[in-house]
């Protein structure tokens, strides 16, 4: 089981994919909130050391997608879909 508020800066990261992303990496101010997702994840789970290195030097979409499955589940992709697309879905 994760901590709260890992959960909760996992959301606020995937929610603001056009803020905290460039190019399906991450930007500076995407990777302060990764790295505080990262110390706390390194302190309460320390098994998921290998993860969190990985993490780490290779901040792209697909291994922050890889720890949201771990954390949250199949929530991720959902959020990701409501970030880049919005809240309405046009079919036309």
């Amino acid at each position: 089981m994760f901590g709260k508020d890992i959960g909760y800066l996992l959301k606020k990261l995937l929610l603001g994919y056009r803020i905290y992303f460039h190019n399906d990496v991450l930007n500076s101010d995407g990777r302060r909130i990764l790295e505080e997702i990262l110390r706390m994840l390194m302190y309460e789970h320390p098994e998921y050391r290998k993860l969190i290195y990985k993490i780490r030097r290779n901040p792209d979409l697909e291994n922050i997608l890889k720890l949201g499955e771990l954390v949250l589940g199949k929530e991720v992709y959902e959020l990701l879909d409501l970030a880049i697309h919005g809240p309405y879905s046009y079919r036309g």
